[in-house]
């Protein structure tokens, strides 16, 4: 298949949002108070069990909430699986990680081409799924963010 495949557009995707992962990650790390490091170390605690009980709990509503959110920037590319060989219009579904794929927005485009009314509303219905997976992600990530997040 030339790589074409659902594991490839998996690994690209996942290579787009690492960065996006890293960079909120360490941002989330860096936002957590020098003091609550300071109070761990100063009742005696090392400095691996001050990240891993401390630092990392503090700083996990940040670490979900950047995961999440480029999750659902993911969702939406197209054009990295366009690169990488995505079909344009499949008819069988695919059966496994070896099979070829196409993107949502894709087929949305496609079924849009097409004269037939029963395609239009196929089309519609993608965008409607399209959209409620992403406002779904999104107040996932606010939601979690809000419950995970403590004042200090």
């Amino acid at each position: 298949a030339n790589g074409r495949t659902i594991l490839s557009a998996g690994f690209t995707l996942g290579l787009l949002i690492l960065p996006l992962i890293i960079i909120n990650a360490q941002e989330a790390i860096r936002a957590v108070p020098t003091s609550l490091r300071q109070a761990s170390l100063a009742l005696g605690a090392t400095q691996w069990q001050t990240t891993w009980h401390h630092v990392l709990p503090a700083a996990l509503p940040g670490i979900l909430t950047g995961a999440i959110l480029a999750v659902s920037r993911a969702l939406g590319e197209t054009a990295p699986l366009v690169i990488i060989g995505a079909s344009t219009f499949i008819v069988v579904d695919p059966s496994g990680p070896f099979s070829k794929f196409t993107t949502l927005p894709i087929q949305i485009y496609q079924w849009t081409a097409r004269p037939q009314a029963e395609f239009r509303n196929i089309a519609a219905a993608a965008i409607i799924v399209l959209l409620v997976m992403l406002l779904a992600l999104n107040a996932t990530a606010v939601y979690l963010r809000n419950k995970y997040s403590t004042k200090m």
